[in-house]
């Protein structure tokens, strides 16, 4: 087996290629693979002048069923290749999203999503005989059913998106105007290439920095220009020599991100359990110490052991808070408050500490 090298375009076929690289060695797949369009003919504007349309032999398949081979041979060894806490992202129209999750679903894989990208520009429909298709669909799974764990990058969504959680539709405009990469003819160098905040997007989420990510499907290299803009590696497979050109001097060009500007913002469910009792043994509580409600009003003493008690009600500080409420429910760390020479303050100030110090 060769050595295993990042940053790098390796030329050949998609399997074949990825039959060489080692076994869970990337943290996240990003795949754009053929749509498979089944054109019957051109495709023409009402002027009747021709329209750029998806016509290369990498997208030509026999029958359904060699398409279908093809995918399942390529996402096995997707899957072989990720680590235990990898996903993957494959995206597709209606032509192929279907089959696609198909065979996502038959080899293991469990979907975690479906994200809709809206296409705020979408080409018409010209012969006016369906719907404009405006959309595509990615499918974002994880490695298998019982995996645990996986990057999902919760809270820098939510801050990215005005503190409100992200939803599963995203819009994009298609690549156009100077985004759009061009040959030495003007021409589309790449007919699907795809808008690059697409797959900043899709790495700010299920990416950290450092990741290694695979492209099967590089084309023009956007998934490696988006990964070394922000910090991750990439490794591309790529087939033509024309795309992988282009790909190359795109990829010279991008500019990465200073370090200090890439770090995630963290998750409440990845930092490290700090249990009450914890403050006790630190001595920023003591045994005795009283803390507070919400409103002041009422009021429970520490314990030793780390539980609390009030007249004749003790439990932990989450129990203690549900029954000074009367709730079903209580999260005792931004309840109860402590008094300072400043007035009250959360626990989980303290629990800040605690963490900070781990």
């Amino acid at each position: 087996m060769s050595e295993f090298k990042t940053d790098v375009i390796l030329k050949g076929d998609c399997i074949q290629v990825l039959k060489s690289l080692p076994d869970a060695s990337v943290d996240a797949v990003f795949a754009d693979p053929p749509y498979n369009l089944q054109l019957g003919g051109d495709l023409l504007r009402p002027d009747n002048s021709r329209v750029d349309a998806v016509d290369d032999d990498w997208d030509k398949f026999d029958s359904f069923a060699a398409y279908d081979a093809f995918t399942r041979a390529w996402m096995a060894e997707c899957r072989r290749v990720l680590k235990p806490e990898g996903t993957i992202w494959v995206i597709g129209s209606y032509h192929n999203v279907f089959r696609l999750g198909s065979a996502i679903q038959d080899l293991g894989f469990w979907v975690l999503n479906d994200i809709v990208w809206r296409k705020s520009n979408p080409m018409p429909n010209f012969k006016g005989t369906r719907f404009t298709n405006a959309h595509e669909t990615l499918i974002w799974a994880a490695r298998s059913q019982g995996q645990k764990r996986y990057t999902f990058n919760y809270d820098a969504l939510k801050a990215f998106n005005e503190d409100t959680q992200m939803r599963s539709d995203w819009t994009f405009a298609l690549c156009t105007g100077e985004e759009r990469i061009k040959d030495a003819d003007g021409k589309k160098a790449h007919p699907t290439q795809k808008p690059e905040a697409l797959l900043h997007r899709v790495l700010l989420a299920s990416t950290r920095p450092g990741d290694v990510v695979l492209d099967p499907f590089f084309g023009t290299g956007t998934t490696g220009a988006a990964a070394k803009r922000l910090g991750r590696r990439y490794i591309g497979i790529e087939r033509e020599d024309d795309y992988i050109r282009v790909a190359e001097k795109r990829l010279a060009a991008v500019v990465p991100a200073n370090p200090e500007d890439l770090a995630v913002m963290g998750s409440k469910r990845s930092e490290p359990r700090v249990p009450f009792g914890a403050l006790v043994e630190a001595g920023l509580l003591r045994p005795g110490d009283r803390l507070y409600a919400p409103d002041g009003s009422r009021e429970a003493r520490v314990r030793a052991d780390g539980s609390l008690i009030h007249g004749d009600l003790t439990g932990s500080i989450h129990k203690l808070g549900a029954l000074m409420e009367n709730a079903p429910a209580c999260n005792g760390w931004t309840y109860w408050r402590f008094k300072t020479d400043q007035g009250f303050k959360s626990i989980d100030t303290l629990r800040a500490e605690i963490r900070a110090a781990m």
